[in-house]
């Protein structure tokens, strides 16, 4: 089915603002703390709110804490005061969890008819005028909307993994959202420390999945046919593109890659070889029992020698290396590193 990409004039108003403008808050309710909803919790308690937190899991404490654990190195590493560091509360159900708070921000799992269940719970107890973000990776906000009484407070705010380190959230608006309210939810992802990019027009997955979709879909192409196991795949991204795309862009970088000719003479250079079946990105592999055993033994080679939390935290040094780095030289993410040490941007 072809994608509709109209354009809502009641969603949009197309232009981006230069700055947002954060919108500070105080209290805040987290729905669900997987790895993504106890990553919201942390990066909203270091920044100074207070956060109700509501999850059926048993060990749900225990992740809360162990997030909060690394979130709180990570932010040290990049250099980010935490003296005024809020506070979080785990209590026993949606409507304690929102109750007084000033944002919502759900995060179950990735089931429409548990998001529905979840949303509607929360309407049933927040205020009004309390926007809804919703950490969806892929389901639009309209068809989110379509059983809540007030539609028009829901955005999606689809954060990236580490939520409490990694600048961007993509900023997703509904049918039914007007473009104020999407402004707001900018402005308070921008109090939280975030990167808050408006994806403009609602399709599945937004941006950024789309993209890493396509590199998925090939990378497991590479495993199926015995072409590159998973440690060479990552091999070829972190010795190769993926430093330079942590500081520039897909499009920056081949502007660069195309000389003194700029952009125009990359896309008359390589642009043909775009014809050329080269890739299998319209695909998927099927995902046998097969595929899914060489996958998970391929993993377990490359890095079944560390506990995820200890991979976490090598991950997070890394990335605070880079954003140290970026923020040195005023560029890209460094940008936001340095609004929230309260240093002064490239755009300031």
């Amino acid at each position: 089915m072809a994608e509709d990409t109209t354009e809502d004039p009641t969603r949009t108003d197309g232009a981006e603002p230069a700055v947002i403008e954060p919108v500070e808050i105080r209290q805040a309710a987290t729905i669900g703390c997987g790895v993504i909803g106890a990553a919201w919790t942390a990066r909203m308690v270091l920044r100074g709110v207070e956060v109700k937190v509501f999850d059926l899991a048993p060990d749900a404490a225990e992740i809360v804490e162990e997030v909060l654990a690394n979130a709180r190195l990570a932010w040290a590493e990049v250099g980010i005061a935490v003296d005024d560091a809020g506070s979080y509360e785990l209590v026993d159900s949606v409507a304690e969890a929102v109750a007084g708070a000033e944002f919502v921000q759900e995060s179950v799992p990735e089931r429409p008819e548990i998001k529905a269940t979840v949303l509607n719970e929360i309407e049933a107890a927040v205020g009004t005028d309390v926007i809804i973000g919703s950490s969806t990776s892929g389901i639009r906000p309209s068809s989110m909307q379509e059983s809540m009484t007030h539609p028009e407070r829901l955005v999606v705010g689809h954060p990236f993994n580490p939520v409490y380190l990694l600048p961007l959230v993509e900023v997703v608006g509904g049918q039914h959202t007007p473009i104020e309210i999407i402004r707001k939810a900018q402005g308070i992802y921008a109090f939280l420390g975030m990167h808050p990019l408006h994806v403009r027009v609602e399709i599945d997955a937004f941006i950024a999945d789309r993209l890493l979709e396509a590199v998925w879909r090939e990378a497991l192409w590479l495993v199926n046919d015995g072409v590159a196991t998973t440690a060479e795949i990552d091999d070829a991204m972190i010795y190769g593109f993926g430093l330079r795309w942590a500081q520039m862009g897909l499009f920056e970088t081949y502007r660069v890659a195309g000389g003194k000719g700029g952009f125009r003479h990359f896309v008359e250079q390589f642009g043909p070889t775009l014809a050329w079946p080269w890739t299998k990105l319209m695909d998927t592999p099927e995902f046998t029992p097969e595929l899914v055993d060489k996958l998970v033994a391929q993993s377990d080679a490359q890095s079944g020698a560390y506990d995820v939390r200890e991979l976490e935290r090598i991950r997070d040094r890394n990335i605070a290396g880079f954003l140290n780095v970026l923020a040195d030289n005023r560029w890209a993410a460094g940008n936001v590193i340095r609004r929230a040490r309260g240093e002064a941007s490239d755009v300031e």
